[in-house]
């Protein structure tokens, strides 16, 4: 299957991300957004990010804008319907993405390949949504989208080899470092680190350590190449929350539940990066 024509479903930090690697790729993109005003800023986004490659030598102008010129922004999901694949980045949340793939398995070709960026939501539950589960399946990719390799191709029991062989391809194809597992908790990178981050939280308390502190012990002690506290600060304290609440309610482990100190910083608006403070303070 050639994939030419790439939908993105949801242009926040993921979805205009991945709608970059894809526009960088050569591919055309059509975004998705819920009003004319979102779909605007994740264009400037875009925009403020290839001019950065611009300005480090990584691309030239003709180059940027070219990429640009193969973005298409909508507000309906029939605006997808000449896509090969559809990508969606909504927000976290089971029954957004089921309500989101029931309108797109109306709104594109049956051969289209509906894919779910989910970092910690079952693939499956999400593809029930629709009559032809076959062609739906999970490709995580990491943010900072355009920076990080790694896309977790995740296949259900109902995806069919060619839907799967065809997103592994792609992700090839868009330069990326795709791996291949089943739908299972957490898929790989996540059931393994959100515990152990987690755990790193508890020993802030525990043993009376300052996130500086904790970030040099892993960096400086174990070559870590960002420290815990920084790295869910990048993350967002509310996603990796919401990641440890799912992965809690879905395998019952002790070490998957958010320790109560990230809770109180979601709930307080401490949300790292994105909100200019969390662990440490940054310029927004």
């Amino acid at each position: 299957m050639e994939i030419g024509r790439v939908g993105v479903v949801g242009l926040g930090t993921m979805g205009a991300g991945i709608a970059q690697v894809c526009l960088q790729a050569g591919l055309e993109v059509v975004g998705r957004e819920v009003s004319p005003d979102l779909g605007e800023n994740a264009r400037e986004r875009i925009d403020h990010y290839l001019s950065r490659g611009v300005e480090k030598g990584r691309l030239t102008e003709t180059e940027k804008n070219t990429a640009l010129d193969r973005l298409t922004l909508v507000t309906e999901l029939t605006d997808l319907g000449s896509c090969q694949l559809v990508i969606e980045a909504a927000f976290e949340d089971l029954e957004v993405k089921r309500e989101l793939f029931g309108g797109l398995e109306q709104s594109v070709e049956p051969h289209a390949i509906l894919a779910t960026n989910t970092s910690a939501l079952s693939v499956t539950e999400i593809a029930r949504a629709t009559t032809s589960p076959e062609r739906v399946i999970g490709m995580h990719f990491f943010n900072p989208a355009p920076v990080l390799p790694l896309v977790e191709v995740i296949r259900t029991a109902h995806t069919s080899d060619e839907v799967f062989e065809a997103a592994y391809t792609f992700a090839e194809q868009i330069g990326k470092r795709p791996i291949r597992c089943a739908d299972t908790p957490g898929f790989v990178v996540n059931r393994i680190l959100i515990p152990l981050l987690n755990d790193c939280v508890r020993v802030l308390d525990e043993a009376g350590v300052t996130p500086e502190d904790l970030d040099t012990a892993m960096t400086a002690g174990l070559n870590w190449p960002i420290g815990p506290c920084a790295l869910i600060d990048l993350i967002g304290i509310d996603v990796h929350v919401h990641a440890s609440e799912a992965l809690h309610s879905a395998l019952g482990e002790a070490r998957m539940e958010p320790p109560p100190r990230l809770v109180e910083m979601r709930d307080a608006g401490r949300l790292g990066r994105k909100s200019g403070r969390g662990f440490f303070v940054y310029d927004t």
